[in-house]
């Protein structure tokens, strides 16, 4: 099978889509990740946060499909930010997932009002790095101004920031930086869901200039959006429960985008955040302690 990748920063191979996890119920989540993995894909983006990774571990199994094969990504929560604390959330999150090695791990947001706990947790990161434990490590929601600090009080180069972008909030400075540095720019919500999941006036799926050129590609807005974020050199992590969903939103290598499409669709930039500003996490208003496995 062809799987499309990205090369990281230290030469991890990554498949360019992932099945996305987020708000996945548990009970649905394994049958999700069995056919997301069935239908093609190889990557599958969790959380510790999300609450689902024992059935992301599931899923795979179900599947069938060789570990070596698939690429496991997940995320710390700020509850386990500390030296001892993130290794110890490592744990937890290889023991949900049921494997010894976990080939992407980040950490879910900046902490700005406990940034040395948010250095010592990165810190645990190139340690389990170090050991082979975690193939590549990277950082979530990072804006400019928390990944300069982080950058200047750590030695190992993020391999990924997963930010928010999609067409309605694309934060071309935070990409630039990322690139800047080597890092990879990896989209969450990524055709836009955060803008119709929690009622916005607002649809990207909707938009009527990214539905003409979904027309003209005989395609839906979505695998457009999808075939955008390729085509700019990101990766995916679109969401799904759904079997004909999930085939779907990986169906985009069989057609491009010309160099006028892509100028329409990175017009529509509403600089509107459609999830939490990464200012505003703190441990008191966001606290969620992370089970044992």
């Amino acid at each position: 099978m062809n799987i499309r990748t990205i090369v990281l920063n230290n030469g991890v191979e990554m498949p360019a889509i992932g099945l996305g996890v987020f708000q996945s119920p548990p009970a649905e989540t394994a049958a999700a990740v069995e056919a997301a993995l069935r239908t093609g894909y190889r990557h599958i983006d969790t959380a510790a946060a999300y609450g689902n990774e024992k059935e992301v571990g599931e899923g795979l199994r179900s599947a069938g499909i060789a570990r070596h094969e698939v690429f496991i990504e997940t995320k710390i929560w700020i509850n386990d930010y500390g030296y001892e604390e993130t290794l110890h959330g490592f744990t937890k999150s290889a023991r949900k997932l049921g494997v010894d090695q976990i080939d992407l791990v980040l950490l879910h947001q900046p902490l700005p009002s406990a940034f040395d706990r948010t250095i010592a947790a990165y810190n645990a990161l190139e340690h389990l790095q170090s050991e082979g434990k975690v193939r590549a490590i990277g950082i979530s929601n990072f804006m400019p101004h928390h990944l300069n600090r982080f950058l200047a009080e750590t030695s190992v180069i993020p391999a990924v920031n997963q930010i928010e972008v999609h067409p309605y909030f694309q934060q071309t400075e935070v990409q630039r930086l990322n690139a800047k540095h080597g890092i990879h720019t990896q989209a969450w919500s990524p055709i836009g869901g955060i803008t119709f999941y929690r009622g916005g006036d607002r649809s990207t799926l909707a938009d009527p200039v990214i539905a003409k050129i979904a027309k003209q590609h005989g395609k839906s807005a979505a695998q457009v959006m999808l075939r955008w974020h390729l085509q700019e050199g990101r990766s995916v992590i679109p969401k799904s429960i759904k079997p004909t969903r999930i085939a779907e939103n990986y169906d985009v290598f069989d057609f491009e985008l010309s160099d006028d499409q892509l100028l329409a669709i990175s017009a529509l930039d509403t600089d509107n955040r459609g999830g939490p500003n990464p200012d505003n996490i703190t441990i008191e208003s966001h606290s969620r302690p992370i089970s044992e496995a």
